[in-house]
């Protein structure tokens, strides 16, 4: 007799656990066959529309510049040296004044050019005298001769000694002159007007002619000059423009270039582009009336050509590069929109482009939001700065 029992309650429990497997598998496939969940698909990120800020393209004038880095240079720059020496009696400026020309800055020891004058002068008047004597002679001797009287040898060597006597003479009156200029040189005066550096020298000290030092220095502040580097491919517009009517307007800023610190001219270029940098110097003036511009301050510069009339311009950061060349996302406000153009770009100038094809005026183009577009896709225009 056979136990049948056990083999039943297993077969029970397969049969269960296969209708539970069964009851899954209708209820998956009934949730997948639902017409609700097919008509309501999923949008991916990728296809969302994105914002973007866009501005028309502007139709008006555009200013053609070269812009460089530039460095404040003085027009004149003179270290004030001693002419002579002497003890340095006293200093008459304050360091870092405002001075004109002519101004008296210094003095030294006049007393021993004023003795050498004194010398110079007495040996003028004995050697006048002198003259004076000799010449009463020569007068003498001549009418004497005339009346056959002394031999003619004898007014040969008068008429020698007064010639000597002259020309000794001339000699005491350049000494004089010396001296009296040795003596004007005790008094250092200003020889251009401008502003004081650092006082180098103390009085009481013993200063010399041949001291490279020297007392203190004058930069000149109105006008002064700027100069800067043109590049080489820039060069024939430049001189192109030089050559034109009136004179070439000069900006310079901050190096920020935030702020215009100065406005001037072009005053003139260099007679040769210097091989080893490419590029060619140039020299600009600037009144400089309230002392904007400081020497040896570095400027960004930007120099004026010409300008274009009625050309389309856009913002350069607008501008996109790649394997088609440039071209801008222009948004279709019907569509809403933005397809990549190629463009052809002209001149350029305080963050715009001059654009010569592919444009025109009025249409929008993509300034923000760049990165994630692509031809072709939806966008939603918004406002600077939001996302």
């Amino acid at each position: 007799m056979t136990d049948t029992s056990p083999l039943s309650t297993r077969q029970r429990r397969l049969i269960g656990i296969f209708c539970v497997i069964l009851f899954l598998l209708a209820g998956g496939y009934l949730l997948t066959r639902n017409p609700g969940s097919e008509s309501m698909p999923m949008r991916s990120a990728w296809n969302q529309p994105v914002p973007v800020y866009a501005v028309p393209a502007e139709k008006g004038s555009l200013d053609v510049q070269i812009q460089s880095i530039g460095t404040v240079t003085p027009l004149n720059n003179v270290v004030i040296r001693s002419r002579v020496d002497g003890e340095l009696l006293r200093v008459l400026f304050t360091e870092g004044a405002e001075v004109e020309q002519g101004s008296l800055l210094a003095e030294i020891d006049p007393a021993p050019y004023r003795a050498r004058l004194a010398q110079a002068e007495g040996q003028l008047q004995q050697n006048q005298a002198q003259l004076a004597n000799a010449q009463a002679d020569l007068e003498l001797y001549e009418g004497l001769y005339e009346q056959d009287s002394i031999a003619r040898q004898q007014l040969t060597s008068q008429r020698a000694l007064v010639e000597e006597l002259r020309g000794t003479l001339k000699a005491n009156r350049a000494q004089v002159e010396d001296a009296r200029l040795q003596l004007s040189w005790t008094r250092i005066e200003a020889p251009i007007s401008g502003r004081l550096g650092l006082r180098r020298v103390d009085p009481g000290n013993l200063i010399s002619s041949g001291d490279s030092e020297g007392l203190v220095s004058i930069t000149q502040m109105r006008p002064i000059a700027v100069e800067f580097t043109v590049p080489e491919p820039d060069v024939p517009a430049l001189r192109r423009a030089v050559t034109g009517e009136g004179e070439l307007p000069v900006q310079a800023l901050d190096r920020n270039e935030q702020h215009v610190l100065a406005s001037g001219r072009l005053q003139t270029l260099d007679n040769q582009i210097d091989l080893a940098t490419g590029t060619l110097r140039a020299k600009a003036v600037f009144d400089n009336e309230d002392d904007a511009l400081f020497p040896n301050q570095f400027v960004n510069v930007r120099l004026r050509l010409h300008t274009l009339a009625s050309v389309i311009t856009i913002p350069s950061d607008a501008v996109q590069f790649g394997s088609r060349g440039t071209y801008v996302y222009v948004v279709d406000a019907a569509e809403s929109k933005a397809y990549a153009r190629t463009v052809s770009l002209g001149a350029s100038a305080d963050g715009r482009v001059a654009v010569t094809e592919g444009l025109d005026a009025g249409e929008l183009v993509v300034l923000e939001g760049l990165d994630r577009l692509r031809d072709g896709r939806e966008v939603v225009i918004s406002e600077r700065g939001s996302d």
